[in-house]
C-alpha cells in the first residue's frame, strides 16, 4: 500500500484563521462537537482485521472546534476519529476538500452526529446510525453492499456489522470480491474471512444435527399433561426452539419468534418449544428429602407455565421433561447453550439451525413455504 505523507496542524493554529473563501489546497477536517471542549482528538487510518494506524492529532479547543489540514489530500479509505473514550469511523474517497463534522460527544459514538463534503461517510453514518438503533438486518447489509459504490465501504459495513458469524459468509464473500486483492484491505479481509469460514466448519462438524438430516423425533408432555410429538407436525414447517424461563437471552429473543408465528401461522408454520426448566440431578441431591425436591420441582414448572403466559408464546406446542441440562432432548440435539432453534422443514428434515432474530428466521422460513 502506498505510503501516506501527511501533515498535522494542532489546534495551536486558531480557526479563525481559515478563511471558507479562501481556495483549499489538499483536504480539510473540521468539526464542532458540543460537550467536548478541551480534549484530544486522534484521526487513525483503519484497515479491515489490522490495528489502526495513528495520522494526526490536535486538540478540541474550549468551544468544542477541532481541525486537520492534509496538504497533499487524505487517500481513500475508512478512518476513525477517537474523541476520548468515543469512536466514530469515516470514509473518504480521496476526493474530498472540505469535511465539516458536528454533533454532541454524548451521544457521537452512536452516529447521530452530521458531515458534509463527504458523501461516503454519510453513506455510512446511514448505515451504521440505522444499526444502532436496530432498524437495519442482515439482508439490508447484503443489499448495501451489493449497491454502494465504494467497495472498501461495502466490506468494512460488512465487517463491522456481521462479524464473526459463519452464517452471513455470503455476505462477506460478495463485499471481498469487490476488493482488489492486491490491496492491504483485499489481502487482510481475505484473511480474515478465511478464518471465520474455518471456525464456522468446526462448528458445524460438531453439530450432532446437521442440515438436511431428519429431525429425531421427540414425545413429551405440556404443561397440563398433554402428549405431544414433533413427528405429528409432519407437513407443517416448525421451529424447534429450546429455551427456559430463566435464560435471559431466550426471554429476549421470544418477541421475535411471536413476530414470525403471528406473521406465517396461516401458511403451515408453527413453533415447537422444549423448555430446559425443572431439576436435574445434581440440584436434587442438595435438598435432604424428596418433598422439598418436589416443591422445587413445582415451582420451576410454574416459572415456566409463568413465562410461557408472559411472553405471550400463544402457540400449542410447549414441552418439557423438566430435567433442566438432563433434558433428554436436548441431549440428542446436542443442546449445550440456550436459546437454540432447528428449523424443520414440510419433510421434517433440518434446513437451518441456531436462527436467532425475527429477519433471519423469516428468511429461512420464506424458503421453505
Amino acid at each position: 500500500m502506498r505510503k501516506i505523507a501527511l501533515l498535522l496542524i494542532t489546534g495551536t493554529l486558531a480557526l479563525a484563521t481559515w478563511q471558507c473563501d479562501t481556495p483549499v489546497k489538499g483536504t480539510v477536517i473540521t468539526g464542532e462537537l458540543e460537550n467536548a471542549s478541551n480534549i484530544q482528538v486522534f484521526l487513525d487510518h483503519v484497515v479491515i482485521g489490522k490495528a489502526s494506524n495513528v495520522l494526526a492529532k490536535t486538540d478540541i479547543d474550549g468551544s468544542g472546534k477541532f481541525q486537520f489540514e492534509f496538504p497533499e489530500g487524505i487517500p481513500a479509505g475508512i478512518y476513525q476519529l477517537r474523541l476520548g473514550a468515543k469512536r466514530v469511523n469515516l470514509a473518504m474517497d480521496g476526493t474530498e476538500k472540505v469535511v465539516k463534522i458536528s454533533g454532541d460527544l454524548s451521544t457521537i459514538q452512536n452516529y447521530t452526529f452530521t458531515v458534509t463534503g463527504s458523501p461516503n461517510s454519510q453513506s455510512l453514518i446511514g448505515i451504521m446510525s440505522g444499526l444502532f438503533q436496530r432498524q437495519v438486518s442482515a439482508d439490508d447489509i447484503a443489499t448495501y453492499v451489493d449497491t454502494v459504490s465504494n467497495p472498501e465501504l461495502g466490506a468494512f459495513v460488512a465487517y463491522r456489522s456481521l462479524g464473526a458469524s459463519g452464517q452471513f459468509l455470503d455476505t462477506q464473500k460478495k463485499a471481498l470480491a469487490k476488493l482488489d486483492p492486491g490491496s492491504e484491505t483485499g489481502q487482510e479481509y481475505a484473511k480474515f474471512i478465511s478464518s471465520v469460514e474455518r471456525q464456522y466448519q468446526s462448528q458445524m462438524a460438531d453439530q450432532l444435527i446437521k442440515v438436511g438430516q431428519p429431525a429425531p423425533d421427540i414425545t413429551l408432555p405440556s404443561p397440563n399433561g398433554k402428549e405431544y410429538s414433533l413427528s405429528d407436525l409432519k407437513g407443517k414447517v416448525v421451529l424447534l426452539d429450546f429455551w427456559a424461563s430463566w435464560c435471559g437471552p431466550c426471554r429476549r429473543e421470544n418477541p421475535n419468534v411471536v413476530k414470525v408465528y403471528d406473521k406465517y401461522k396461516g401458511q403451515g408454520f408453527t413453533v415447537f418449544s422444549v423448555s430446559l426448566d425443572g431439576l436435574d440431578s445434581r440440584t436434587s441431591s442438595r435438598f435432604g428429602n424428596e418433598e422439598t425436591a418436589r416443591q422445587y420441582l413445582d415451582n420451576q414448572k410454574q416459572r415456566w407455565v409463568e413465562a410461557i403466559s408472559q411472553d405471550n408464546l400463544k402457540w400449542e406446542y410447549h414441552v418439557s421433561d423438566l430435567r433442566k441440562w438432563e433434558s433428554a432432548p436436548a441431549a440428542t440435539y446436542g443442546v449445550r447453550s440456550i436459546p437454540r432453534t432447528f428449523l424443520i422443514d414440510r419433510e421434517g428434515n433440518i434446513a437451518a439451525v441456531n436462527l436467532r432474530g425475527a429477519e433471519q428466521i423469516e428468511r429461512e422460513l420464506q424458503k421453505l413455504l
